[in-house]
């Protein structure tokens, strides 16, 4: 082989090399961002034998169980339990709750699990029409009755 070839070589296999290891610490950085989603079934019994670690980031989705909603007087701190199929999660939220949060309403929360049926979410959100479900939960929650909440008052369309 002669010394120009070898030279273009050693360029191209740099570059590449390059470019692996870019796309490989990109990934690395992402891990810490990536949210899992899970069911509150598959925190408490884990998914594929394998249950979330304390401490990692998530997200859950479920239905607020009807009576479960606790708020604080002296904050905006609420806490409340989320169930699909099975066992219920408590979640722990210290913010504003969207306008569309009700009890027996869909959610989807993302947060850091602190124990094993405990949540710690940093973002509460509301299923904005009773037909719209996030395609992972609506699998899970397949033969569930939904609970409607209260009227909040008529309202004329006319």
């Amino acid at each position: 082989m002669n010394p120009r070839r070898k030279n273009r070589l050693a360029v191209v296999l740099s570059i590449g090399i390059l470019i692996a290891g870019a796309v490989g610490l990109m990934l690395f950085a992402l891990t810490d961002s990536i949210d899992l989603f899970y069911t509150p079934s598959q925190i408490v019994d884990g998914r594929e034998g394998k249950k979330p670690e304390i401490g990692q980031r998530l997200r859950i989705g479920g239905m607020v169980v009807p009576g479960s909603v606790q708020r604080d007087k002296d904050s905006l701190e609420v806490s409340f339990d989320l169930v699909d199929t099975g066992p219920a999660v408590r979640v722990r939220y210290a913010g504003i709750l969207p306008d569309l949060f009700r009890e027996g309403q869909g959610i989807v929360a993302t947060g850091t699990l602190v124990d094993n049926r405990i949540i710690d979410a940093q973002e509460v959100l509301a299923k904005h029409d009773e037909e719209y479900m996030p395609p992972e939960l609506a699998e899970q929650m397949k033969g569930i009755k939904h609970v409607k909440p209260a009227n909040m008052g008529s309202r004329n369309d006319s």
